[in-house]
């Protein structure tokens, strides 16, 4: 960072290096050794100089820390001093309407740039916020973003920084929220040099599914990260973030990194401020309220539950993890509508979540887990029939829970999202054989049929068609999810703070018959639904909307009542 005109101090903290020198201009110079591990200097130098760390044996490191970089993750970091987002309050979390995208498959060019001409169009069909998945610059040229090795560096192959700046100040102009997919649980596997120069960054004794485990326990291991979380909301003004798989991040400090994050955005960052998570493992202590229904720490849970009943109930399919919900979907996604979580303690995991209020869970029908580890990337709109899938959707879009829909959702995308990397090298060989032995256990599978993830042609697959957008199918289809946002907007949203805990009741779950009320403080809004040749369950109140009719495969009914 800068340290006055044209002088700049470089830190690093390298507990596992003797010395460490700075590369700058073309010299090495000898770092200062500090306390605790650290190393620093101070150097004449200007913005967009180049930069690196040398270590004892002679290999230059980029700074873990870099926010932009010369070339890809493996080359030296550019000076880039810190910038200041502009002020803007932004919205409850109440009025979350979400649309999850890939800044390189959201549009054919692939880049911020290029994003921002869907903007107008989302926000006039209902979208309040976009979810931006992982940024954070990784190894190769491609991929889904999740193995990213700098994360305080936009990936140079989306735009520059100033790019993404302009893209989230162009959504807000437009009313939208901004967040983006943050990966605190691990390292990817091409360009983590950290192992070299500061091996306690990590858990020797306990590895995660995608690499070794980080140990949250040591102080600057816990800033970097907790830092890294301002930085996207100060610097950027993303509105939020969406923490993944925070199931691996495994820490006994008190308080747990989590909680510790939290509370410090919270005292930090003003205005409208939200932290969702994803954890297959149903808890509810990261989410709870205070007083009068305050978000203290996390704003809302990925519901997982959701997902996979509408899906089993969907497609009736039942391997994988969907194996719990095959005996009775349509049960346990009433549940998770009016409680939270389908299990709770049931399956070995969960906890009683009924007491949270609606607007803690974030439900989905598709998002790019559900859809790109499919083996073929298919959407729902390929799985489902059509009466099903109108239904899901407004079961979606209309219940108390924030909805999040999947970038070409809105206008029946047929178009697969499939996985897709590209390293180079042996690591492009590990990353192709792993994904085939993944479905190498499925019914209808073999390793031929799965499409190549680091062939070319796998990610153009997953880029979005605007010829769909445009036909006359894609605009029915936005026509359609319009409407039932406009209702959302002006007849539940108002309701929804006013919803607190215990306020959902699972009325009827069987025989292809769902009926389930929410009590929103003075409104109770019901829904009522039938899946197969069953009749629809009565209710009472002001007709909402209705999908469906007596011959259709499934239909719904959404009725709110307001009392006088």
């Amino acid at each position: 960072m800068p340290a006055g005109q044209g002088r700049w101090t470089f830190r690093l903290w390298a507990p596992g290096a003797e010395s460490v020198r700075l590369r700058l201009h073309g010299q090495d110079r000898e770092m200062e050794a500090g306390p605790d591990g650290w190393f620093h200097l101070e150097a004449e130098a200007q913005e967009d100089d180049a930069y690196a760390y040398v270590l004892p044996d002679g290999r230059a490191v980029p700074d873990p820390a870099a926010r932009r970089q010369q070339g890809d993750v493996h080359g030296p970091s550019l000076l880039t001093a810190p910038r200041r987002a502009r002020a803007w309050e932004g919205r409850p979390w109440e009025e979350a309407v979400i649309q999850e995208l890939h800044i390189g498959t959201f549009t054919p060019e692939g880049t911020c740039q290029a994003a921002e001409s869907q903007l107008d169009r989302l926000a006039g069909l209902g979208f309040t916020a976009i979810e931006i998945m992982p940024l954070a610059q990784f190894g190769g040229d491609r991929g889904w973003g999740y193995d990213g090795v700098l994360p305080y560096c936009p990936h140079n192959i989306y735009g520059s920084p100033a790019d993404l700046a302009a893209l989230v100040e162009a959504a807000h102009a437009r009313g939208l929220m901004v967040l983006i997919d943050v990966v605190y649980n691990h390292f990817g596997p091409d360009g983590n040099y950290l192992p070299l120069y500061a091996p306690d960054f990590f858990d020797s004794a306990r590895d995660t599914p995608w690499g070794a485990g980080i140990d949250y326990t040591q102080g600057p291991v816990r800033r970097f990260f907790i830092e890294n979380a301002l930085y996207w909301l100060t610097e950027y003004g993303f509105d939020g973030l969406r923490l993944d798989a925070i199931d691996q991040i495994k820490d006994p400090s008190d308080p747990e990194l989590l909680i510790d994050l939290a509370r410090e955005i919270r005292g930090t960052v003003g205005g409208h401020v939200h932290l969702t998570t994803e954890d297959n493992r149903n808890v509810t202590h990261l989410h709870e309220r205070g007083p009068s229904g305050a978000i203290t720490l996390h704003s809302g849970e990925w519901n997982d539950d959701f997902h996979n009943a509408a899906h089993v109930l969907a497609t009736g399919e039942t391997e994988g993890y969907y194996a719990d919900f095959a005996d009775d979907p349509l049960r346990l996604m009433g549940r998770a509508l009016a409680e939270g979580f389908s299990f709770q303690g049931e399956k070995g995991r969960g906890d009683p979540s009924a007491h949270l209020p609606p607007a803690a869970f974030v439900d989905f029908l598709q998002n790019h887990d559900q859809t790109g580890n499919r083996a073929l990337g298919e959407r729902l709109i390929s799985l489902a029939d059509p009466d099903t899938l109108e239904a899901l959707t407004a079961i979606l879009a209309l219940s108390p829970h924030i909805p999040l829909f999947f970038m070409g959702e809105d206008y029946g995308e047929t178009r697969p999202f499939l996985f897709f990397a590209h390293f180079g090298g042996d690591l492009d060989d590990t990353v192709r054989e792993g994904r085939r032995s993944e479905f190498a256990g499925f019914k209808g599978f073999e390793a031929e049929d799965v499409p190549d993830p680091i062939a070319l042609d796998t990610f153009r697959a997953s880029t979005l068609d605007p010829a769909r957008r445009d036909s006359p199918e894609g605009q029915a289809a936005q026509s359609r999810l319009s409407t039932l946002l406009d209702i959302r907007h002006r007849m539940i949203v108002p309701h929804l703070k006013r919803a607190g805990a215990y306020s959902g009741t699972l009325i009827e779950a069987g025989n292809g018959r769902l009926a389930v009320d929410w009590r929103l403080g003075h409104a109770t809004l019901s829904l009522r639904a039938r899946f197969g040749e069953a009749a629809l369950p009565g209710a009472t109140g002001e007709e909402l909307h209705r999908t469906g009719d007596s011959d259709a495969r499934a239909e719904t009914l959404h009725t709110l009542t307001v009392d006088t």
